[in-house]
This record gives C-alpha cells, structure tokens and sequence, in this order.
C-alpha cells in the first residue's frame, strides 16, 4: 500500500565553509523502512530526481538529495553555475556535503538501513565516497556509470592545470568539454536539436525539457572539470576499489546504449575491477537505454527494479 509523502526543503552549510547547499527530503507518514541518499549529476539538479523520490518515497522510503555546489540553487550566484570552489581537489568538497547531508538523515532516523544512489558524475562522487565513508552503508547503486583510464584523466589534468594558469579556474573552456566526449558519443547528439536522438535518453519530451531549463545548459568551470576528472581517475585504481567495505551490496545499473559507459564495455570493465576486488557487486544493464535510465521509456520497469534491490 502506497503512502502519503511529506517533502520539505532546508540549507546547511558546505563542506566549503561559505555556500548553503540546497537540500529536499521526502518523508512517508507512515513507519519508513529505509533511507535512500541521492546523488544527482553534472548540469542538473535534484528536481529532476523529483518523481522517483516520490516513487521511492511511497513504497516506505526516506529519500533526500542536495544540489551539488556549482548547481541548481547551490550557487550564490547563477555566475557560479559549474564551480565547486578552491580546493586541492574539488571534488573532495562535493563528497564532504554528501557526508553531511547522511549525518542529517542518520541523525533523524539512526535505526534505518542506509542506501545511496548515484547517477553520472554523481557516481563517481558516490564511488569516491564509498572508499573514504563506505562504512555503515548496507547498498549502493552505481548508476550511468564509466571507466576513465589513467592515459585520459592524465591528459585532462594536465591541460586542465595549463589552462587553469593561463585563464584562472573559473575559465569555461568549451575544448576542455569537447575532449570529455569519447568516440561512443557520436552516434548521439549532444545538443538538443535532435531530440529523436539525443544521448540522455529517447524520451523526447524529458530531453526538450532539459535543454529548455537554464540549470541544465550552463558550461563547467576548469574548477570543476578538475573536480570530475579527478574523481574519475580515484575510482579507476584497483588499490582505492579495495577501500570500499566489502559489506556493501553494490549494482552497476547502466543503459547499454550510455556513451558514458562507453556503450557497456566501461562499465563491463567496472564490473570485473569490483569482482577483483573482492566487492559484492551485481550488473544490470538495460538494452537500448541511453544515459538517463531513471528517465528512459522503460522507467517504470527501471524504478521497479530500483526498488526490489533496495527492498532485498
């Protein structure tokens, strides 16, 4: 039986010391079984996780997210739209909030399983955290999910750093943009013209209403390229795999058609790096889904799924 949701919004202070980050929690009002912590990704925000909360919300969850810094209404000014902040590693600053924001939800409700899920960037944010605040965590779903080898990440760090000296780390370089889209994304476009074809998934209406919202079109910062491209090349090596609890029930969840994926083989890849690792780790990917699986045509069956695991 369904229950009735109670959704609030709140702030609380980043792991930055400056900006308030944007958070919403949605409540059952009847006894919840669980908390599930997402983690959107790049160029977005947690409105659009807003009808899967719901969903999961229903079925007895307590479900919370916050807008990473540099997104949605995490910025003290839409200026600061794809800026993490100063940091050695910025990306350090967007797992420090996800920290934060556990604290908040562990501290309502300390007897609940905790779960997390992490789509795109926000899987690599979510891997990263894993290996440095994994504990306590009983499931995770690594969702949309790639594999960057150290080649890939090395180049984009570097020349990162060179433009970073020449332009400042606010700089938005539309090269540095172009170099993050491998060969697997040209059978897609990447702009919003074709809908019919776009990379995030072939629901057309999902993917006008995504390149008709400001939140969702704004170019990154080197700052927070540095934050993703970081994180990426942290998760790929086996030796910090091997610092996630190996007590953490784990599923890749990917379409099989994700560019960021690279069609299936990074995340294949992902899998056996999980395996080796000694991690209790499952696969699942969806044939002809693209990269948004939570908002492809087959939803409904991917939201069910997402619930069965997070119920078992």
């Amino acid at each position: 039986m369904e229950q009735e949701i109670r959704r609030t919004e709140f702030t609380y202070l980043s792991s930055d010391q400056r900006t308030q980050i944007r958070a919403v929690q949605y409540e059952p009002t009847g006894e919840p079984c669980g908390i599930v912590q997402l983690t959107h990704g790049m160029v977005e925000h947690m409105d659009r996780y807003d009808a899967f909360a719901k969903y999961l919300c229903r079925n007895g969850f307590v479900v919370a997210g916050q807008d990473h810094l540099g997104h949605g209404a995490s910025v003290t000014g839409k200026e600061k739209w794809g800026y993490f902040g100063k940091a050695e590693h910025p990306s350090d600053l967007l797992v420090e909030d996800m920290q934060l924001l556990r604290e908040h939800l562990q501290k309502e409700y300390p007897e609940l399983p905790y779960m997390m899920l992490g789509h795109s960037m926000g899987s690599y944010m979510l891997r990263k955290y894993l290996s440095v605040h994994g504990e306590g965590v009983a499931k995770a779903v690594v969702m949309g999910t790639g594999d960057v080898s150290r080649v890939q990440a090395g180049l984009g760090l570097f020349l990162i750093r060179v433009l970073s000296a020449i332009h400042g780390e606010e700089y938005r370089s539309k090269m540095i943009q172009q170099m993050t889209y491998s060969k697997s994304y040209r059978k897609f476009d990447l702009t919003g013209e074709h809908p019919e074809n776009s990379w995030l998934t072939k629901d057309t209406g999902i993917v006008k209403a995504y390149y008709a919202d400001p939140r969702c079109t704004f170019l990154f910062t080197l700052n927070a390229y540095k934050g993703l491209v970081e994180a990426a090349a942290y998760d790929a090596k086996p030796e910090n795999i091997r610092k996630i609890p190996s007590g953490i029930r784990i599923l890749l969840a990917s379409g099989a058609d994700d560019p960021v994926g690279d069609l299936s083989a990074g995340v294949k890849r992902t899998y056996e790096k999980f395996k080796a690792a000694g991690l209790n780790v499952q696969m699942k990917l969806y044939p002809g889904d693209r990269h948004e699986i939570l908002n492809e045509t087959d939803r409904g069956q991917v939201w069910k799924d997402m619930l069965t695991f997070f119920r078992s």
